[in-house]
């Protein structure tokens, strides 16, 4: 009598179709035991090569059959058939090397293209039985199990497919990269008989080979519905033949389909594990859209009775009958589960998946724990065909401070649902945007999709163009909602990767330059777009203003802002290392050019070119002077119109580094001195002709430019203005004497004159002496 578990029944009406639900009155005539030592021995064997020895149902005539294999080939008694040898049609080494070197760079994949086969064969099987429904009449569901044996290692991959004939089997493994899917394809569109949409994933005939990677010899058993016999072919890795036998165990017969066999090598025998298929096919085949389940081990607790000792039962004062006790014990069996639980989200209308599903999705897809921030899904027709789903995360991942070298594994490739890889820098995303995860599921890429592929593959180049301008979608999406914090968050996570696209990525200046954040000098709290920056800007204003700095406050208390902000102007603060050089990679936005204001000609846009002409030919004198003293440090000493309050300013050439980007190249530890020099060498010193001291400076040059004291004055005022303009002093030391040198020249006799100097206190040389009195002591009592 052939036992029945309730889990078996349960996967049975659970995924085994109509025809087994219509059967439900006689699976509730079958008892069900408790799973005992005895049973779970019966139930699995190391011998069990077919169904993983357990019960299968189908239907015939009308009624639920079980049919139970647990015999081996040495078990038989029935001689095998004559088997032929043929010679394959290419070299095997050749395919090997092929394979190990170009197609394959993981022996993991071996399973991936076994269950692409397989999944391949039960969409045929489908497609055909639409005319003719004879090819059904086994009765068997249409999924995929995997047997494995971990102690001899021998994995067992079946199918309930089409199967294969005899000339099938040697057409389709005799001859190398000969695919019968791609024939089956092509005999569809000649007849024009092929639908819109086709579920076929295999797209060349050397995917069954990769079973080689991990195995010594593999064997096909495989029994077509168009004929009466089951064959079975046997090949072994490095050989030059295979052999084709007919099946004559009764015992290893398939009511149809395919049974592959792999004896794998003793390197690769961990593949054998239960646990480890289970992940593979979770990895690679989760949305293969047949059931597939793997063989795997498991567990229920139940109560058993345990007799009670009755000399402990007399002590207690009862009864001389033993009382019965219960306690918990944990049965173990193997037994069939499903694996791929997960349905294709992408696959589905988009009106149809509410905000929970993409958000469960991408939880359990990423492993996430937080909700995204945006979420897009798509498709794409026309010259590519692809389907999306792409999100945008809450937050950052944590130790990933290097943006430039940022390599994730966020877009997961798919190629009809089979998990190609996630391991790319750049093809299908720039680097700048590997923040974005999700899905992309092409039809047109072939399986053994390699690096040198993606590459060079046109395909990829339009999925990439089409990819990127969803992002930047779903991004703008987030800045013009309406909770202003979404879009705070998301700078605040993954600002830096968008002004690092302002240098890598020109073709999309356009789209990033409107998603950029900084703060003002009008905002310095909150940070604006360019939009509200142009929205503000003076009707005769006709450039955008910056300064670049380390800080808000830096940036703010800058001499270089004295006259700007009496005009009422708003001035840029780049504040983040960042941002100088992604400004000046956008150089305009909407037809406004980026102007640095720590940077000579600077126009402010009003100029009073007759006044300019009389500061100079009065200053000239004085500006040729202070030029001549410094020397080189200078390139040259100007009027200046952008300070109104500080005596000078330093300024930097108009085609050289900034202050503060001179601070970040010295900082870094690869930077070259010569081009540093070259760099900064043009400095140009401003001076303001209404401050007093310029006008000192300037009395000094008609009276005595010779004067020492004039002289150093000028070194001073240039180290201040070196300091005051965000550069860095050469010789620190130095300008601290120059400062205290000043100091007590301005300090001298200030206040020494006025302070009062007492006489200090004397003590008389013979004080006076005070005599001690001696007292005797008492005893306690009042006594002596």
């Amino acid at each position: 009598m052939h036992r029945v578990y309730r889990s078996s029944v349960s996967v049975l009406l659970r995924h085994g179709g109509a025809r087994y639900r219509n059967a439900a009155a006689s699976i509730s005539s079958v008892s069900f035991p408790d799973v005992t030592a005895e049973s779970k021995h019966r139930w699995y064997s190391n011998k069990y090569y077919t169904y993983g020895s357990v019960t299968h149902f189908y239907l015939r005539n009308g009624s639920l059959l079980a049919n139970r294999y647990e015999s081996t080939a040495a078990a038989s008694d029935t001689p095998d058939a004559p088997a032929e040898k043929y010679e394959y049609q290419a070299e095997v080494s050749r395919l090997m090397d092929l394979i190990v070197n170009s197609l394959y760079s993981n022996k993991e994949v071996f399973l991936r293209e076994l269950i692409s086969n397989a999944s391949d064969a039960l969409d045929k099987l489908r497609f055909l039985s639409v005319t003719d429904s004879g090819l059904l009449k086994d009765a068997v569901d249409l999924d995929i199990r995997i047997h494995t044996d971990k102690d001899d290692g021998i994995i067992t991959i079946i199918d309930t497919g089409i199967g294969m004939t005899r000339q099938e089997l040697i057409d389709c493994l005799g001859t190398i990269a000969q695919s019968g899917t791609a024939k089956f394809l092509k005999a569809l569109k000649d007849s024009k008989e092929a639908g819109a949409d086709n579920n076929l994933i295999g797209q060349f005939g050397v995917g069954f080979y990769s079973a080689f990677l991990v195995s010594d010899k593999v064997a096909v058993a495989t029994k077509s519905p168009k004929s009466d016999k089951q064959y079975v072919w046997e090949g072994e890795a490095n050989a030059s033949t295979y052999t084709v036998r007919e099946e004559t165990d009764p015992e290893k017969l398939l009511p149809r389909g395919t049974r592959i066999t792999l004896y794998l090598k003793r390197d690769d025998k961990g593949f054998a594990h239960p646990e480890k298929i289970q992940k593979l096919v979770k990895n690679y085949s989760q949305f293969v859209s047949f059931p597939i389940y793997t063989w795997q081990e498991k567990a229920f607790t139940k109560e058993v009775e345990v007799d009670e000792d009755p000399t402990e039962a007399k002590k207690d004062g009862e009864d001389d009958k033993p009382q019965k006790k219960t306690k918990k014990v944990v049965e173990r069996y193997w037994d069939w589960e499903l694996t791929n639980e997960t349905q294709p989200l992408w696959l589905r209308n988009p009106k149809e998946v509410n905000t929970d599903e993409y958000n469960e999705f991408y939880k359990k897809t990423f492993n996430e724990y937080l909700e995204p921030l945006a979420s897009s899904h798509f498709t794409t027709e026309g010259e590519v065909e692809f389907r999306s789903v792409l999100y945008v995360p809450s937050i950052a991942p944590q130790g990933r401070d290097d943006i430039i070298n940022f390599k994730t594994k966020n877009i997961r490739l798919y190629v009809k649902r089979v998990f190609i890889s996630d391991d790319f820098d750049g093809e299908l995303f720039p680097r700048y945007l590997s923040f974005i995860k999700g899905v992309v599921d092409s039809n047109d890429l072939p399986l053994n999709v390699s690096r040198e592929i993606l590459q060079e593959s046109r395909i990829v180049r339009i999925m990439r163009k089409r990819l990127v301008r969803k992002a930047f979608d779903m991004i703008l999406g987030i800045s013009m909602s309406e909770n202003r914090e979404d879009y705070e968050r998301f700078w605040e996570n993954f600002g830096k990767h968008l002004k690092l696209g302002c240098i890598e990525d020109r073709e999309n200046h356009k789209r990033i330059a409107p998603l950029l954040r900084f703060f003002s000098s009008q905002s310095e709290e909150e940070m604006i777009s360019l939009d509200e920056y142009v929205e503000n800007m003076k009707p005769d204003q006709k450039d955008i203003y910056y300064i670049a700095a380390d800080s808000v406050a830096s940036a703010k208390n800058t001499p270089f802002l004295e006259r700007i902000l009496e005009k009422d102007l708003e001035v840029l603060f780049l504040v983040d290392p960042i941002d100088e050089v992604a400004i000046q990679n956008l150089k305009s936005y909407k037809d406004k050019n980026f102007v640095d204001i720590s940077k000579e000609d600077l126009d402010l846009g009003d100029k009073n070119e007759e006044k300019e002409k009389e500061l100079k030919q009065e200053f000239g004198q004085t500006c040729d002077w202070i030029k001549k003293h410094l020397g080189d440090k200078v390139a040259s000493v100007q009027i200046s119109n952008r300070v109104s309050t500080s005596p000078c300013v330093l300024v930097s050439g108009k085609f050289g580094w900034s202050a503060n980007m001179e601070r970040l190249m010295k900082a870094q530890h690869t930077g070259d001195a010569s081009s540093l020099e070259f760099m900064r060498s043009r400095r140009v010193l401003e001076i303001n002709p209404e401050h007093p001291i310029i006008r000192n400076l300037h009395a000094a040059c008609k009276c005595g430019p010779d004067d020492e004291a004039a002289l150093r004055a000028i070194d001073l005022l240039y180290d201040t203005a070196l300091i005051s303009s965000g550069f860095t002093p050469e010789n620190p030391a130095q300008l601290g004497g120059k400062i205290y040198e000043m100091m007590g020249m301005a300090l001298l006799d200030k206040w020494e004159a006025r302070y009062d100097v007492r006489e200090p206190v004397t003590r008389s040389p013979n004080p006076e002496t005070i005599e001690a009195e001696v007292v005797e002591p008492v005893e306690a009592g009042g006594q002596k």
